[in-house]
């Protein structure tokens, strides 16, 4: 049985009541889902992603000592540690928690020991960037129960550097920028270069946002998301030495690709190739949203899940044939993996009057071809991290 956010709210109020007595504050912070855009984000490029109405909760309250408590409801696991001595946990989900008190310490914020709850209602493994609504949450509860005052964008960098010291992944900013940022009905525009960003309406009348969630999970600390990152890196390197002004792959032409082609091994010369048109994609696709035409803009999402799957090479099997299952269904506007990869959902636009038939089709083809269940998911745009009230 699915939880929801008003199960999330009581679950957090029992838990921490039980285990720590009255929490003094309340957090929610949501997931994300990217429209266009993916892995443009550490390539300084830009991005079109938006917070969603599932959410991780966290409860929180004052320790007199330097020690931290956590509690994982949904897992059923707790943690302890001091302050003093943050180590990395085999647990993997407190340090995410830990890494943003480790950067808060590094900036010279005085902070003493304090008691947390998370819960939440997005779905681990799906590609909705649970992991970065955890860091959000946590480092907006913590500014709000210390009084640190951190602006949004500074916590939203500080979640970022806790990611990539930390918890070791080299993430871009997109995920926390869009949890942190997020407004009802509306996409998010953020040039991930000089973090200059606009709300853009998103008209959803007649359309649903529909996520299938193979429910292949990945770890990205450990799969192939750093290397992809280095693989690009390789790429701007090469061309920096012959054009100075290349700093990321967001500062390179199609034709500048052409040099690259036979210059640098067949690996890097893909990931710089889908990057640069995928830059150039989003680019289009903004104009598209503008012009409110989703068909075109649904056929620029069908072939970002091609360069993902061919040339960036982080889908599935199982993300490929829910792409492909899609592109056959009239009433899909587009669709592709979203995410870092190897697992998670696929984001699908879908008339509303589908919905229904889209899923149990989907569903069955699915099980038919994996003797796997399919979940689903119908989100809606929602609003970015905030104080919340249990009652």
């Amino acid at each position: 049985m699915s939880i929801d956010a008003k199960d999330c709210k009581e679950i957090l109020q029992t838990v921490y009541q039980s285990n720590y007595g009255i929490a003094d504050l309340f957090v929610k912070s949501p997931g994300r889902i990217n429209l266009i855009g993916e892995h443009t984000d550490y390539n300084l490029g830009f991005v079109l992603p938006a917070a969603i109405d599932k959410a991780i909760y966290i409860a929180i309250g004052k320790r007199s000592d330097n020690e931290i408590h956590l509690t994982a409801a949904d897992l059923n696991e707790s943690f302890s540690i001091s302050m003093n001595e943050l180590v990395k946990s085999p647990l993997d989900w407190p340090n995410y928690i830990m890494g943003i008190v480790d950067q808060l310490l590094k900036g010279g914020h005085e902070l003493t020991g304090f008691n947390a709850v998370i819960t939440g209602d997005v779905p681990l493994g799906a590609g909705l960037s649970s992991s970065a609504a955890v860091e959000c949450a946590t480092v907006f509860a913590l500014n709000e129960l210390f009084g640190l005052g951190l602006s949004k964008l500074e916590m939203v960098k500080l979640c970022q550097r806790a990611e990539n010291h930390f918890v070791g992944l080299q993430c871009g900013i997109m995920d926390m920028f869009a949890s942190m940022f997020g407004k009802a009905d509306s996409v998010i525009q953020l040039d991930c270069r000089s973090l200059d960003f606009h709300y853009s309406p998103f008209n959803q009348k007649g359309i649903k946002i529909v996520l299938l969630d193979t429910c292949v999970k990945h770890s990205l600390a450990s799969t192939e998301y750093n290397v992809r990152r280095k693989e690009c890196e390789e790429g701007v390197s090469f061309l920096n030495s012959k054009y100075p002004n290349v700093a990321s792959l967001r500062d390179v032409s199609l034709e500048m690709l052409g040099e690259l082609k036979n210059a640098v091994n067949e690996n890097v010369y893909h990931r710089c190739k889908f990057i640069v048109e995928e830059i150039k994609r989003l680019q289009e696709a903004c104009l598209n949203l503008e012009q409110n035409d989703l068909i075109a803009f649904g056929k620029k999402m069908y072939e970002t899940h091609d360069g993902l799957s061919k040339l960036y090479q982080v889908s599935c099997e199982e993300l490929d044939f829910l792409a492909e299952f899609a592109k056959g269904n009239p009433h899909v506007l587009g669709a592709r993996m979203m995410g870092g990869g190897f697992g998670g959902c696929t984001i699908n636009l879908v008339e509303e009057s589908a919905v229904e038939s889209f899923i149990s089709e989907a569903a069955g083809a699915f099980q038919n071809e994996f003797n796997t269940n399919l979940k689903s998911y119908i989100v809606s745009i929602g609003n970015g991290t905030s104080v919340i009230s249990i009652d």
